[in-house]
């Protein structure tokens, strides 16, 4: 091991006692040292019956009040969550060594939020938002092909508006885990859980 590497290692990174603000600081640090999507994440979710299912999707905002993505309200994790608003997800960032879990329940965004989202989406990507039925049966790609171009004529020039079977959800954090590798598996695990306030957060260091 390298000097340089042996004193990354040892460097204290859990730098502040709010999950937020440290989760903001990992995420900068993944934006300059990932390749790509360092806003990547797994999302796990479970039907009514209990069974989970998981995929990846790109973080999409993030502050006090949770951890915001989109989809397809009637894509498969949009029927989940709405059968079980409760999910979890995990960062993983291999440049960095580095993780961070989080639980918690689910709500949707507001209809304000989804649509100043949606408006910065490129064209194309509105457009397939209307063209694809996600996660229903699909006989071919010239199917979806032809449903791209026929919400491309039906938009023409024009703004394209926000389909109402899209929007977003916001995980809110009830737990969340900030994990560090460390050399002969002896990990650093910083893990925080919010009080039954629901203001104030309780950390403690567990074993790896």
């Amino acid at each position: 091991m390298s000097d340089k590497t042996a004193e990354a290692d040892e460097a204290e990174i859990f730098t502040s006692d709010d999950p937020i603000a440290l989760f903001r600081e990992w995420m900068e640090l993944a934006r300059a040292r990932e390749p790509e999507d360092a806003n990547a994440f797994a999302l796990a979710t479970a039907d009514k019956s209990g069974l989970p299912d998981v995929r990846m999707v790109l973080l999409k905002d993030v502050d006090a009040r949770g951890f915001v993505f989109y989809t397809n309200l009637e894509s498969d994790k949009g029927c989940e969550l709405a059968e079980n608003a409760q999910a979890a997800l995990c960062f993983h960032w291999k440049s960095l060594r580095r993780q961070v879990r989080v639980r918690g329940q689910v709500s949707a965004v507001s209809a304000e939020e989804a649509d100043a989202y949606f408006a910065t989406r490129a064209r194309d990507s509105q457009i397939g938002a209307w063209a694809s039925r996600q996660s229903r049966p699909l006989e071919g790609r010239f199917e979806l092909e032809r449903e791209v171009a026929k919400y491309a004529m039906k938009f023409g020039l024009g703004k394209v508006p926000r389909p109402p079977h899209w929007s977003g959800f916001r995980i809110v954090p009830a737990r969340i885990e900030f994990w560090r590798n460390r050399p002969f598996r002896l990990h650093d695990r910083l893990v925080f859980e919010r009080e039954t306030d629901g203001a104030a957060w309780r950390t403690a260091r567990l074993f790896p």
